[in-house]
């Protein structure tokens, strides 16, 4: 999705920006997040409120990146304008994705009217001079397709009119509107933890752990964590700074707050034989990096399929008829392992969108995707978040270690050991929207080849085996292996491929632009690659 700045003319990509899964991403510093923006987004999303007649409450959070708090301030401007019930977190607080996630299900648990949605106002993980707004509705996860192509169409009519049509208060009269309330978000979330990680066997096993929140939201809540169930939890890094000046860089020299790159977890790393598991979060707190003396920073796709074979065998009141989510380009050993547990696997589009609705009415246990985020039931079987929560996945680590005496680490090499050593590789290229627009039109007969890696190519993918939503590319699948990105017409991309994973490249780093100029090409394989 696409949109622009007030007085531009509509749709040029050199001077819009992109949304992503469910809101808007950009830099003020390239003018693709602004208060024009901000303004046309929340009265697009007052606007939908209306449409949809939502009329409870709507729940706010935000991080830790310097625009959130102005763009939080600029946004409760307008929702008291529109006269929505807006609750945000007591003292300019800071609030997890998954928190407001819970949030919203727990109002609207049992109602057909009065239902709450919420914002988000973050950029993930993205530099600290970069500012994001995301909308969850009715369900708490992240907007679907339609939602937000409502919202971007209307914010867009909105810009092009120069905002005339916006709503607005001083924001002293916005922050004292009788429609404004402060609520603290913190020990609802964290008293309800026990209902979804058995918090009394982390407690039991005396594990000392360790936590890095790299400066995020999640920080304010790990103390109470500690407090209300008495575990060994060391932050060991407090810094609360917008600059994110503590962070160790990234590969390619910039700050990024991304909790599954070595090098943004270099400080961690250095730690990981002081403590049985530690753990750290993006500043959203809705992606996961897990650290273990055995295998130090765990690939994504590594923890996915240890956390999954764990809870399919330690969660009796899980209907055995629950299904787990993965996506397009997660791992395969994801399918070995759900496959040897004799469960079902739905594979979708990248998007944690695509697994809202089955974590929200239970048929899905589990929704995982490769860039760190994932979501479960709780322990009855009944909807904990429709968003990625990261907390429950530290969490999580901790519990494995506790109950089974093996961090994930060690469940990951015992996985290998069975299945064969997965590889797995990202490969991000600058890409037009032209290019991306070719791309997401491939047809299975775009690939000429007949073997990818030696191996006889089985399948060729355009929409997703789980549900039938395109893919935006072409996936490519072999017995042991695959691909999923651009055209095969030239064998040097099938050469480039093998090339990577035969290296045995677990993820490939980011590159320094937004990730809306990139398209990315992923391939894994099992057991080894020729």
């Amino acid at each position: 999705m696409s949109i622009t700045s007030g007085d531009l003319i509509w749709p040029t990509r050199t001077n819009g920006s992109a949304f992503g899964t469910s809101g808007h991403r950009g830099s003020s510093l390239r003018g693709t997040f602004n208060e024009a923006h901000v303004l046309a987004i929340t009265q697009a999303i007052c606007d939908y409120r209306r449409s949809q007649n939502i009329t409870g409450p709507l729940y706010m959070g935000k991080d830790t990146h310097a625009l959130s708090a102005p763009a939080q301030h600029t946004a409760m401007e307008v929702l008291a304008a529109n006269n929505v019930e807006t609750l945000i977190q007591p003292d300019d607080g800071v609030t997890p994705t998954p928190v407001i996630s819970r949030a919203i299900i727990v109002h609207n648990h049992g109602r057909k009217a009065g239902l709450a949605d919420g914002i988000v106002v973050t950029p993930s993980h993205n530099p600290p001079e970069d500012g994001g707004f995301k909308y969850n509705p009715t369900n708490g996860g992240p907007a679907d397709t339609d939602v937000t192509r409502w919202v971007q169409d209307r914010a867009n009519e909105l810009l092009r009119e120069k905002n005339v049509g916006v709503k607005r208060l001083p924001f002293a009269t916005a922050n004292k509107a009788a429609t404004t309330h402060a609520e603290d978000f913190i020990l609802p979330y964290v008293n309800d933890l026990r209902n979804v990680v058995d918090m009394k066997a982390i407690r039991a096993a005396g594990l000392k752990l360790g936590v890095d929140p790299l400066g995020g939201a999640a920080l304010p809540y790990w103390e109470p964590i500690n407090s209300i169930y008495r575990l060994n939890i060391t932050v060991v890094n407090p810094k609360l700074d917008p600059q994110f000046a503590f962070m160790t860089v990234d590969h390619d020299g910039q700050i990024r707050m991304d909790c599954s790159s070595p090098y943004a977890m270099a400080s961690l790393v250095s730690l990981k034989d002081r403590y049985r598991v530690a753990f750290a979060n993006d500043p959203d707190s809705d992606r996961y990096g897990i650290v273990t003396p055995s295998a130090g920073l765990m690939n994504p796709n590594h923890y996915l399929a240890v956390a999954i074979g764990y809870l399919l065998t330690h969660r009796p009141h899980w209907p055995s008829s629950v299904i787990v989510g993965k996506t397009v380009v997660s791992s395969g050993i994801i399918d070995r392992v759900v496959s040897k547990l004799g469960r079902q696997l739905c594979e979708v589009p990248v998007g944690f969108k695509w697994f809202a609705s089955g974590l929200f009415d239970g048929s899905l246990c589990f929704g995982g995707e490769e860039s760190a985020g994932a979501s479960f039931l709780r322990w009855d079987g009944t909807v904990w978040t429709t968003d990625k929560d990261g907390l429950i996945m530290d969490l999580l680590a901790a519990e494995i270690t506790a109950v089974t005496d093996k961090d994930p680490g060690e469940h990951f090499h015992d996985l290998t050991a069975e299945f064969g050593m997965p590889y797995y590789s990202r490969i991000d290229a600058v890409a037009t929207p032209e290019q991306k627009a070719s791309l997401a039109k491939l047809t299975p007969e775009a690939v000429k080849e007949s073997k990818l890696a030696g191996d006889l190519i089985t399948a060729k993918l355009t929409r997703a085996p789980g549900n039938s939503a395109a893919i935006g590319g072409l996936k490519v699948v072999t017995a042991s292996g695959w691909f999923c990105g651009p055209s095969l017409r030239h064998r040097r991309h099938l050469q480039d491929l093998c090339r990577e994973l035969s290296g045995g490249r677990s993820s490939a780093p980011h590159p320094g632009g937004s990730p809306d100029d990139c398209h990315r090409c992923f391939g894994g394989g099992a057991g080894g690659v020729k």
